[in-house]
This record gives structure tokens, sequence and C-alpha cells, in this order.
């Protein structure tokens, strides 16, 4: 049998599927997951359910959005699972997520992300933080590393400035190419999102635009980078150094930027 198949179903390169046939590292994930009744669990592309079983047998209720039709079908076919299963065959990136609120429950979403569309994907869930209690996702490691990275490291760039705007993020779970079909070509991990409970008073637009002109040429000093949106006066007077790069501004020296530049647009 080709290696891209699992359980009788073939993995679509289109929607970046890799099946997840570990069960010590499941077990693992669904631990960082901590499932219970208290929130409503939210399952993004449960693929063949290699998280999405373990995870009902903790809870009463679980709901898994999925675009493949497929894999919708093989959920719907079971009777006794529909009932405490609720699939939304539908694409994560458009979907509202806070349509599934009830009872004053927050969410707890998971999943095993395309890795194709993980970045744009990660950038709508923040839209609903305040819906939100924690999030565990399955990611290209390099991503993770990025989203937790700290200023001053060669991976501290946009995603870190924008995640940690969010969240709180760190990595949890490493998983390998060998504990899945079809193995991908790269080191996987979980990270854990903790949306904050109080963020800097910002556009998140405005943020995004300053990290992503800063990180565009990163070997460029910020007096450079950020040439079209600040000047190396209004930096100094912001207290920053204009001759430094982005990744040895923190997060606060971003919100900083933006804010004035926001206070400027909006003159």
């Amino acid at each position: 049998m080709a290696n891209d198949v699992h359980l009788g179903h073939k993995a679509r390169k289109r929607f970046g599927q890799n099946f997840l046939n570990d069960d010590f590292i499941i077990g693992q994930i669904v631990d960082a997951i901590d499932p219970d009744d208290d929130h409503i669990l939210v399952e993004i592309g449960p693929g063949l359910g290699a998280i999405t079983f373990p995870v009902l047998d903790r809870v009463k209720h679980l709901n898994v959005v999925e675009l493949d039709r497929d894999l919708v079908q093989r959920f719907e076919e079971d009777q006794l699972l529909k009932r405490r299963l609720t699939v939304y065959q539908a694409d994560a990136m458009k979907f509202d997520f806070a349509s599934l609120i009830s009872d004053e429950k927050k969410l707890k979403v998971f999943g095993n992300l395309p890795y194709n569309i993980s970045t744009p994907l990660l950038f709508h869930l923040f839209n609903f933080c305040e819906q939100i209690a924690d999030m565990h996702f399955m990611l290209q490691k390099e991503v993770v590393d990025r989203m937790c990275a700290e200023p001053g490291s060669k991976t501290f760039g946009k995603l870190s400035v924008m995640t940690q705007y969010y969240c709180d993020a760190y990595p949890v779970v490493r998983v390998g190419p060998e504990c899945f079909t079809p193995p991908p070509k790269v080191e996987s991990s979980v990270v854990r999102l903790i949306p904050k409970a109080s963020r800097a008073d910002v556009s998140p637009k405005v943020l995004e635009k300053v990290a992503a002109a800063a990180f565009n040429q990163r070997r460029k000093t910020i007096r450079n980078s950020l040439k079209d949106i600040v000047s190396a006066d209004e930096i100094t007077e912001l207290g920053l150094d204009p001759t430094i790069r982005a990744e040895y501004l923190s997060l606060n020296d971003f919100v900083k930027i933006a804010q004035y530049v926001e206070a400027k647009d909006n003159k």
C-alpha cells in the first residue's frame, strides 16, 4: 500500500494532509490539550480522528471543522458518534468560531494544522481571542520556533510579534516525521497559545504593518526599514535607537512605534 494511505484514506496534497499515527505522541498531545466539559471543544482538521477519539474519551461533546468532504462523510456515517460530535464541513480560515459560544463557556481550540495555511489561519483565529481559553496546534517546528522566539534571536520576526501581542506562546510537544502517514519532510511541534487577558491599546493592523516593514529586509537598521513609516528622529523621540535591527526590538517597542504611527495617521 502506498505510504500516503492511512486507514483507507489517501492523503490529499491540496489539503496538506499528514495523518498522525503514533499513540505515545497522541497521548502527550491530548494531555497537553487537557480536554474538559467546562469549555467548548473545537478541533480544526480532525483528519481520521487520531486526536478526535482520545479527546472524546474525556468529554461529552466535541465540535470539528473539516474541509475534506470524504472525511466529513466518515464521521457522519457513524450514528453513535453523531450524538457527541458536531461536524462543520467548512474552511477554517472563513469559519466564525464565535458562533460556537454558548452558556458563557470559552473555547478550547486544537488541531493538526495544514502547514501550507497555518499562518493565515492563526491570524484568523487571533480575531476570536476574547472567546478562546487556549489553543494547541501542531505546526512545522520552524513556525513554532518563530512564534515563541525571544527578541534578539534570529527567529524573532513578524510572526513572533503578532503571536505574542495576542497570546502567551509555549512549545509543548516535539513530533518527528516518523509519527505521520505520509511522513512530512519537516520536524513538527505542538504550540500552546493562551490569549492574554489584556493587550496593549493599539490597532493590530497598524502593529502588523510596522512589524512587516521592520522585518521585510531584516538586515537593515530600523532607520532604513521603517523610513516610509517613521523618521529616524521620531524613532529617537520614542526612546529607541534607530541604528539597531528589528530583531532587537521588544514587543513593547513595536507597540510603542505602532501607537505613534496610529496617532499620527489619525491627526
